[in-house]
């Protein structure tokens, strides 16, 4: 069967070999557990249980968890395991379930976010996603995804061809958020400050390219308005293997500055900040072949 699931539309048989996202029919779990590092709505005090998937369609040349961009690192994982692990994370107090680079497992996960449901999980589930997904995709998880965490990265076509190999990253990328804010509205929270239900979009403030910042501030905007809940990122941190300038080096103080200025003066509401100490290998937890819960 030829694989539609994301924009890239590669109509790879993936029975029988992989896909443009490095991904095989059967999805690959680099690690599963309680997650401690995502905004304080997220993680909480218990943690996110979250579930990092193996392979990715986006292709980013300066990815903070490349060791998985290319499909092969992680353990199989059938539907009704998955199922197991969602009920184990929820069972050690997680407050969600966050399902991280999930597009090119959509039919498995949703098997398995149905069998988890019929036996009982009933925290939050989260979609966290770099965006470069379809409509389609999207509407297949109404009514078993609580919560959209979604990153717009770019607005400038020439930034998302050359950095994620995907021109036409904006377009895609701002159709599938307006999906996500039809189904479940902008993020609500509890009285204690966890996420309940809707939507956080994320913009990680890249090294020399607060230009597109602003145009994507300016999009958020136009799009969603200025209560749409936001997480402006400051936490860029490069790779040894990322040599392509401007993304060879840390984002600045001044950049970061300058990017939140602007922000602010657009008049937006629900602003999610981070300091620039947020750089550092502590956003990239360990991975491997093997999970152990």
């Amino acid at each position: 069967m030829s694989c539609t699931v994301c924009p890239r539309n590669c109509k790879i048989d993936r029975t029988a070999a992989k896909g443009f996202c490095g991904c095989s029919s059967v999805p690959l779990v680099a690690r599963a557990a309680l997650h401690y590092d995502e905004e304080p709505s997220i993680s909480g005090t218990r943690g996110s249980g979250t579930i990092f998937f193996s392979g990715c369609n986006l292709k980013c040349i300066f990815c903070q968890n490349m060791v998985l961009q290319d499909g092969t690192l992680g353990e199989p994982f059938t539907p009704q395991r998955l199922a197991e692990v969602m009920l184990l994370l929820q069972s050690r107090g997680a407050h969600n379930i966050n399902l991280v680079t999930p597009t090119p497992h959509r039919d498995a996960i949703v098997k398995a976010l149905r069998i988890a449901k019929a036996d009982g999980l009933s925290i939050p589930v989260l979609y966290n996603t770099n965006s470069y997904e379809t409509v389609e995709t999207i509407r297949m998880f109404e009514g078993l995804v609580d919560i959209y965490l979604p990153d717009l990265k770019y607005v400038d076509a020439r930034l998302s061809l050359k950095f994620s190999r995907a021109a036409d990253y904006f377009s895609v990328a701002i159709a599938a958020i307006e999906e996500m804010f039809r189904q479940v509205g902008p993020m609500v929270c509890d009285a204690d400050g966890i996420a309940k239900r809707g939507v956080r979009i994320r913009h990680l403030v890249l090294p020399g390219c607060v230009f597109d910042t602003r145009q994507v501030l300016d999009a958020i905007k136009a799009h969603f308005g200025v209560d749409c809940p936001i997480s402006l990122m400051s936490q860029y941190t490069p790779i040894p293997s990322c040599t392509v300038k401007p993304l060879d080096r840390p984002l600045t103080k001044r950049e970061y500055e300058s990017a939140l200025d602007y922000c602010l003066s657009l008049g937006f509401t629900n602003v999610y900040t981070q300091e620039l100490t947020s750089v550092g290998a502590s956003f990239t937890p360990p991975f491997s072949d093997h999970v152990e819960l």
